[in-house]
């Protein structure tokens, strides 16, 4: 791949801003990057203007089931290129296929496909896409009572023989586990987990305080989009939600679409958690893109339409249970600017740096830095996405 210099308005590394600044960009790697006056350009490098745009670290979703019709659960070739398409043109370059509760058997298919798709990805220079990173099984070591819409038929209680069956099938590419801290054998299965380098995120979870602070002594990365599907808060017994507030030891995800969480509480969020410890998800499902109607989220049908509180698009299940999002990344960062006040350097680092973090690859993804992957978004001085560069295939909207 030929040497390119991207010029721009300003740079967000995201943890530095920078005025007048160029990425350098060579065989996928940013070589260098930094103010222009600072920044040796080579005679033979590419020049991409952007004028009055930002340059971003790519985003990154840990938490997404499809998007433009198609769910991860199909797990073909076509399916999740047609979703990483899809997810480049909303500025994120990285992303975790998420699963859900189905039946075993089912879940096992879908887990062998994502195996054979992701072990043969390779990243195109003509048509650029979000790189998958992993797999994230959300279910179905999951809670009864704070399922959500993951059918309560298919969930299943922690158990080291399924979870190798099903890590069997995922192989190496299984990278974050959804689990209930409260459930029997849960405390084993973390510790099980864990082991063999899967991380342990809580979620879909009636935990105690004191269930999930032990969960979180034990070594568990993050929650499952906070707030939503989890006991609620009480002053006396504050739940797996107050221990999720209040460690600083753990991240917490976060669906910032207006629907399943309200500006105030992402207020409160980032009061608690700080921008360092909180990641922009967005749950999105196979309707996402898409015009009202009837979708799939794993086996189940799902309906999009508007949602009677808030008037915005929401996917629900037919017992009238929210269904994943029809969120992209952009516009989470663009919601966390207008509903909690972020800056758009403390949002992009919510997208970009802190997930990658979460997943151990910080020193490779969602930072600009040299030998960084060149994974960028370009975003206009309103925030929405005018391009994108995947492994430093450039790509303008």
């Amino acid at each position: 791949m030929s040497l390119q210099a991207l010029f721009a308005a300003r740079l967000l590394t995201p943890l530095e801003e920078m005025r007048e600044g160029v990425v350098l960009i060579e065989d996928g790697t940013i070589r260098a990057a930094g103010p222009r006056a600072d920044i040796a350009i080579p005679a033979s490098a590419k020049r991409i203007e952007l004028g009055d745009r930002t340059i971003a670290p790519g985003f990154i979703d840990i938490h997404i089931h499809g998007g433009v019709g198609h769910d991860v659960m199909e797990a073909t070739p076509s399916a999740l290129t047609a979703v990483a398409r899809h997810l480049l043109r909303r500025g994120t370059t990285s992303f975790v296929p998420t699963t859900v509760s189905a039946p075993i058997a089912q879940l096992e298919r879908s887990l062998d496909g994502l195996h054979r798709t992701l072990s043969a990805w390779k990243q195109s220079s003509t048509t650029p896409a979000a790189e998958p990173l992993g797999i994230h099984l959300e279910g179905p070591f999951i809670s009864a009572t704070c399922r959500g819409a993951h059918g309560r038929a298919d969930l299943q209680l922690p158990s080291l023989e399924l979870f190798e069956r099903l890590r069997g099938a995922a192989g190496a590419w299984l990278k974050i586990l959804t689990l209930a801290p409260e459930l029997p054998g849960a405390a084993e299965l973390q510790s099980h987990a864990q082991r063999h380098r899967v991380q342990v995120a809580l979620g879909h979870s009636d935990a105690s305080h004191q269930q999930a602070r032990d969960a979180i002594d034990a070594g568990a990365s993050h929650g499952v989009h906070i707030f939503n599907a989890m006991r609620r808060f009480a002053h006396r017994e504050p739940g797996i939600l107050g221990a999720l507030l209040t460690d600083d030891r753990i991240m917490a995800e976060v669906i910032a679409d207006g629907v399943h969480v309200a500006p105030a509480a992402l207020q409160l969020l980032l009061r608690a958690k700080g921008v360092a410890r909180t990641v922009l998800i967005t749950d999105a499902v196979s309707a996402t893109g898409m015009t009202p109607g009837p979708y799939r989220l794993g086996e189940m049908e799902i309906l999009l339409s508007d949602d009677p509180a808030t008037g915005l698009p929401a996917c629900r299940n037919l017992e009238g249970a929210l269904a994943g999002s029809v969120l992209t990344q952009d516009a989470a960062v663009r919601n966390m600017m207008s509903l909690a006040g972020s800056t758009l350097a403390d949002a992009v680092r919510m997208a970009s740096s802190n997930p990658a973090q979460l997943l151990g690859l910080g020193e490779r993804k969602g930072i600009i830095r040299a030998g960084a992957d060149a994974d960028l978004v370009i975003l206009n001085p309103d925030a929405t996405v005018a391009g994108a560069v995947a492994r430093g295939a450039v790509e303008m909207f």
